[in-house]
């Protein structure tokens, strides 16, 4: 058996204890905390018959998930040094017999005072559903997206709609370049179609545009020479580059690089440009910066991502990727969070003493002016990232 498989199968074994056995601390301690931490490991497809399926690495379709949970698992490690009793449940949400609709029905959730979730699509769905009938707060730990649910006050999503990226990169560009040529670049797409939709709503707000932005529309001409068409070298050009495609946001990046003598160019990007590899090729980009948003930020320095590094480490011989950060952050601020403030726990989701690794800023979003309740609650605070020769700080 070699390293790969032996870590493998201590994860599994670890997740079974977890799944079954719930995470506990003394119960003499003071006040009693009962979790729910969801995420797609699919067990019932990578096992058969009890045992393990893939001879040496883990399936690359669950890794995600995994190290979600390895984060959170850390997490509850380190809450059990404190005075709180936690009972902490991990459920497998593509469990074939145990699925999140026959938990539901079969009132195995019932007890939970708080839902953690790295999940989407029907499970999110059913998750918040039953969020709301219940009135347990449902943290969607990962997914930058509301799935369409409205009138939710118990639906808190961490990871920031595409919709708030495109508030917080147009905020920053009317505070900052509202005197410089705006470029809005795309391609065709439904995303992109979403984007450009996103920015002229907030753009015209009052029926007619408050900056001027200009569309430059590509096909597959997205090269230095046409983007030179539309510039102007007199003048500071702020570009928004307007795709979540990995593709088009090389190419646009190396248009804008190589044109930087000449041109003096500001390029911001979307989300999923972070962990794009094409942005990272110092042969072609370098020296050049590339900005995007993002909900998290962690250079890794401070003392808690050190022990995290370390005991990762120790754990599964090798270093802990972002979902592993983000595993452990959410399950220890939320759950600190619900020790602390109970049943006042949405009264008090900023409450910034408990403050882990990111710092967030949750507000009720009302997509109705007439609304009379939050239709869900969603983390604010974007962080400005700068990406250059492959190195990411934060910039604003």
């Amino acid at each position: 058996m070699n390293k790969r498989f032996l870590t493998a199968g201590l994860f599994f074994m670890a997740v079974f204890y977890f799944t079954s056995a719930h995470a506990q601390v003394d119960s003499t301690k003071r006040s009693t905390v009962k979790i729910g931490i969801f995420a797609p490991l699919y067990l019932d497809s990578v096992f058969s018959n009890n045992t393990f399926r893939y001879k040496q690495n883990l399936p690359r379709f669950i890794m995600p998930a995994v190290d979600f949970v390895r984060g959170a698992q850390l997490a509850l490690d380190s809450l059990q040094a404190g005075d709180d009793y936690i009972e902490a449940t991990i459920y497998d949400t593509k469990s074939y017999t145990q699925p999140v609709s026959w938990l539901i029905q079969n009132k195995k959730l019932d007890s939970l005072q708080l839902i953690i979730g790295s999940v989407k699509d029907a499970e999110y769905l059913q998750l918040a559903g039953f969020a709301f009938q219940k009135s347990i707060p449902f943290i969607s730990a990962t997914y930058p997206n509301d799935a369409g649910i409205t009138k939710n006050p118990f639906l808190v999503v961490v990871n920031s709609t595409l919709r708030s990226h495109c508030e917080a990169i147009y905020s920053y560009i009317l505070q900052k370049h509202g005197t410089d040529k705006i470029y809005l670049c795309r391609q065709q797409g439904v995303q992109e179609d979403m984007v450009t939709s996103y920015f002229k709503q907030i753009n015209e707000q009052d029926g007619k545009p408050l900056l001027p932005i200009e569309i430059i529309n590509f096909e597959n001409n997205l090269a230095a020479t046409f983007l030179k068409t539309k510039l102007d070298s007199n003048e500071n050009s702020v570009l928004i580059g307007a795709s979540l495609d990995e593709t088009f946001a090389g190419n646009i990046s190396k248009a804008c690089a190589d044109l930087r003598k000449s041109y003096n160019i500001t390029l911001i990007g979307m989300p999923t440009w972070d962990g794009f590899a094409s942005l990272s090729k110092k042969n072609e980009l370098a020296d050049f910066p590339i900005y995007y948003t993002s909900p998290f930020f962690n250079n890794k320095a401070d003392e808690l991502s050190k022990w995290i590094n370390d005991n990762y480490k120790k754990k599964y011989k090798t270093y802990p990727g972002d979902m592993v950060f983000k595993g452990f952050e959410s399950v220890y601020l939320f759950t600190k969070l619900l020790a602390k403030h109970g049943d006042n726990f949405m009264n008090n989701i900023n409450d910034k003493s408990l403050k882990v690794i990111s710092d967030f800023n949750f507000r009720p979003v009302m997509l109705k002016k007439d609304a009379t309740m939050p239709d869900y609650f969603e983390n604010k605070h974007l962080y400005f990232i700068k990406l250059v020769n492959g190195s990411t700080s934060k910039a604003w």
